[in-house]
């Protein structure tokens, strides 16, 4: 009886190592001691205040930013920055729930910055005052929180420029492989 037990548990043993040889790599990043993608900007820290310099209290210029961790097969990024804290009678009169700031796709894989006041190469789509670009925040009434998110896409997107949020996200459908947020803070005085 004790044999037949040891001979089961070891042909459970070979089983689950054959089955776990034959599944392949791991899907998540960091088992594979990989780098997780990631964006960071060198002006704020995640949950923290966006310089004034970068909104339209000053000179609204575009906020730098900092992309590490692309995957291999990743053959675009894209990048959207809004409000989603617009307040009620906004999303009443406009019929919006977020306000878009930047759109920005087909963005190359080997970026690794976006300069302050610098757009990155890609293709600009339209952010929610109907203009291709970035827009710094500006929030009408009280501390927003402003969202970067950036993706990992398998493939460049065919787009026009001056594509919206809802028309790329539509386009990413399907096509995202990895995706990472900043999410930045800002009152007016």
């Amino acid at each position: 009886m004790k044999k037949a037990l040891a001979i089961g548990a070891l042909l459970l043993v070979i089983v689950l190592v054959a089955f776990v040889s034959f599944k392949g790599k791991p899907k998540n990043n960091m088992q594979n001691n990989e780098q997780s993608l990631t964006l960071t900007s060198p002006v704020f820290e995640k949950n923290t205040r966006i310089p004034s310099k970068y909104t339209c209290d000053a000179e609204n210029v575009v906020v730098p930013l900092n992309i590490s961790g692309v995957p291999e097969k990743a053959k675009s990024l894209a990048l959207i920055m809004d409000d989603p804290d617009i307040p009620q009678e906004v999303k009443d009169a406009r019929g919006i729930e977020v306000f878009d700031h930047w759109v920005v796709f087909n963005i190359p894989t080997d970026t690794v910055e976006i300069l302050e006041g610098q757009e990155p190469d890609g293709i600009l789509g339209s952010n929610g005052a109907g203009r291709n670009g970035y827009l710094g925040p500006c929030p009408p009434d009280r501390e927003h929180r402003y969202f970067f998110k950036l993706f990992a896409l398998d493939k460049n997107l065919d787009l026009p420029e001056g594509s919206s949020k809802a028309e790329l996200e539509k386009a990413m459908k399907g096509h995202i492989i990895e995706k990472t947020e900043l999410i930045g803070l800002y009152e007016r005085n």
